[in-house]
């Protein structure tokens, strides 16, 4: 069978909670990789009202999501516009109340981070918290309400608040390995002609399929 259409809005028959990404969202500083989903019983279509929080449009910090992605219920990705000034005596937004001689926002003024950067063929637990400018590597697991400040190495599984890597899925000789084969690049036939090989642990098999 055939991989489904990575903008079908509700990929899985007779459910409308799950969504392929690409099909929902129409952020220009929000990029969605194919095939990568948020699965919500509130109905998915509000993942970036829910789930991207704080993220303006004068800050212009991105949130990357790769391909392959499973994202649980009210996930969190917070943005640098969730940060308060803190080069003065007072992290007070006064400016946002309109106050007057109130020092102006800018992205450095509240120390941008960067942008936001979740790999391939992670999967994000439900209500996890990822913090502004983390990179997540490739293959990575975020346990459910797992709280993320820090960048976290591909195939690295991470529960806890704050987060903490508590084993690597696979030995670094094979971790590597994933890194350059990146079965995630393949074209969708290609993909599709090799699911038990990819959804198994053999190394062997997924090196014949190249």
């Amino acid at each position: 069978m055939p991989l489904p259409d990575p903008l079908t809005r509700h990929p899985i028959p007779g459910w409308k909670g799950t969504a392929f990404l690409k099909a929902i969202v129409d952020n220009p500083l929000i990029e969605v990789g194919d095939y990568s989903y948020y699965d919500d019983s509130r109905g998915p279509e509000h993942f970036v009202a829910r789930c991207v929080r704080y993220h303006f449009d004068f800050i212009g910090d991105r949130l990357i999501i790769g391909k392959f992605v499973a994202i649980a219920q009210a996930a969190q990705f917070i943005m640098n516009g969730a940060n308060h000034p803190m080069g003065g005596f007072s992290t007070f937004p006064f400016q946002m109340f309109g106050v007057e001689n109130a020092p102006a926002v800018t992205p450095g003024s509240l120390g941008h981070r960067g942008d936001t950067i979740i790999g391939n063929d992670v999967w994000i637990g439900r209500e996890a918290v990822i913090m502004p400018g983390v990179t997540i590597g490739d293959g990575a697991i975020i346990g459910t309400r797992a709280q993320v400040a820090r960048d976290v190495p591909p195939y690295a599984v991470v529960v806890g608040n704050p987060g903490c890597i508590v084993k690597t899925r696979f030995p670094p000789e094979i971790v590597a390995e994933l890194l350059t084969i990146r079965w995630w690049d393949w074209d969708a036939g290609k993909i599709a002609r090799n699911i038990a090989v990819i959804a198994s642990a053999d190394i062997d098999a997924l090196r014949a399929a190249v």
